[in-house]
């Protein structure tokens, strides 16, 4: 500032020209001025370009930071999307896979009581017909039996009939 001061005065100091706004200055005196400006403005300029140039570059970093934590930002954030979206299919994917399960187990269920139902039918047919040849077997061995019990008759009434129940109850 003391130099722009001293600028000033050598000005406002100088000598007029007539009818213009022109003064007529000290070279010598306007150049020394003009030489120790030079001095001492480069220094203070040049700090000042320091300065503006840290922060111009403080400021790109910044940007650049801001910019990296964004797309790191919407990477996680696709990611988490997407892992979510995984997690989502694997969900319904085992629900369906319980869904068919619990179809298919019904499904068993459904043939292995028809099955066993058939089984049971065909073994009552079985055990009829089994049961039909043991009652027919048991006609046959009475009526044997009927014929050689005939002399028997002589006997009392009250014994006969025990004497069959004895045998049936022998297996014969």
């Amino acid at each position: 500032m003391f130099f722009v001061e001293r600028l000033e005065a050598m000005i406002a100091n100088g000598r007029k020209l007539p009818l213009t706004s022109n003064v007529i200055l000290d070279q010598t005196a306007a150049l020394d001025l003009v030489d120790e400006l030079r001095h001492a403005v480069p220094e203070e300029v040049q700090s000042a370009r320091r300065i503006n140039a840290e922060g111009e570059r403080i400021l790109e970093r910044a940007q650049q930071e801001s910019e990296r934590i964004v797309a790191k930002a919407q990477e996680q954030a696709a990611f988490l999307i997407d892992e979510r979206g995984l997690a989502e299919a694997a969900e319904a994917e085992g629900r369906r896979i319980v869904h068919d399960a619990l179809a298919e187990a019904a499904d068993v269920q459904r043939g292995s009581d028809e099955y066993a139902a058939d089984v049971l039918v065909h073994l009552e047919g079985e055990v009829v017909k089994a049961l039909q040849s043991i009652r027919a077997g048991i006609e046959l061995l009475d009526e044997r039996r009927v014929p050689a019990e005939a002399p028997a008759e002589s006997q009392p009434a009250d014994e006969q009939p025990d004497v069959v129940a004895a045998d049936r109850g022998s297996g014969r």
